[in-house]
């Protein structure tokens, strides 16, 4: 399932980044904590270099906390540090002032003994689309500064926010990359919702998340949709799904875009449970 995805104020999103990370004391990296490898924008290591790192993984509320605890293990390192959080509810916010502040000890020590006791970190905050950037900066500055949509590519242009923790924030647009590395990485940003569904071909994404589900995650559909069980074939269960919830058109034929779309939007909206869809354990498959 081919997807491309790279309009063009991600070009400029991108120049922008690297003209104003000069500016900053260290970037806070917002990933979906279901999706950790694929909500990561391979380009960002190649920007930010060796400039100290916060890595969000945000929606953990939604996810499989033993997997998003083995992600931190993984993801942690001298000059990255990683935290769970939810930006809706703040849960896990409060841990970053103490991180950034761990990243930052030599550079902060230098500033104490200039005579700056109350330095602000200027921190710069990136992230793809709709992994949440926007509600974070909301949260941490407790107002509604960042605009913030339901839909990927909402926030446009770059502000500044300060926080009541000493924090000044560099918000900046969601930007993705121009090819995807593979199949599953696209998928997984579709599943979840980063590329627009209005460019999607919904019914196979559908059909491609039931088959994803299925494998590690069946009994949830038995039990969601009262479903007899998961079939070998991922079109049959969708038909079975589709019969269960009455999407149906006449002459009993299926309605698979109706269908499609709600599995979609209940996938979305947790209405499965908490679901991971990507395990650190693959990755180091992938590596060897």
């Amino acid at each position: 399932m081919a997807i491309n995805w790279f309009p063009g104020h991600m070009v400029k999103t991108r120049r922008e980044i690297e003209e104003n990370l000069k500016l900053v004391d260290a970037v806070i990296e917002i990933r979906d904590a279901r999706i950790v490898r694929s909500s990561k924008n391979p380009q960002v290591d190649k920007i930010i270099k060796n400039k100290p790192r916060l890595v969000l993984l945000n929606k953990a509320d939604i996810a499989e906390s033993s997997v998003t605890r083995r992600w931190i293990r993984k993801l942690e390192n001298d000059t990255t540090r990683v935290l769970e959080v939810n930006s809706l509810t703040g849960q896990g916010l409060n841990s970053i002032k103490p991180a950034l502040t761990e990243l930052l000890h030599e550079k902060l020590e230098r500033s104490k003994n200039r005579g700056i006791v109350n330095y602000t970190m200027r921190v710069m905050v990136v992230g793809i689309p709709n992994v949440g950037k926007s509600s974070f900066i909301n949260k941490m500055a407790k107002a509604s500064i960042a605009k913030v949509g339901d839909r990927p590519g909402v926030t446009k242009n770059k502000q500044w926010i300060k926080t009541k923790d000493g924090i000044e924030l560099l918000d900046t647009p969601g930007i993705l990359w121009p090819k995807f590395e593979d199949e599953k990485t696209s998928l997984h940003l579709a599943f979840t919702g980063a590329i627009k569904d209005e460019i999607m071909d919904i019914e196979t994404l559908a059909l491609r998340l039931v088959e994803r589900l299925s494998s590690h995650y069946g009994d949830r559909l038995v039990e969601r949709y009262k479903i007899d069980s998961v079939s070998e074939d991922p079109l049959e269960t969708l038909e079975n799904i589709a019969r269960k919830r009455g999407c149906i058109m006449s002459k009993g034929e299926i309605d698979y875009n109706r269908v499609a779309v709600m599995l979609l939007d209940e996938f979305r909206g947790n209405k499965l449970g908490n679901i991971t869809l990507e395990w650190p354990e693959e990755e180091d498959e992938q590596d060897e």
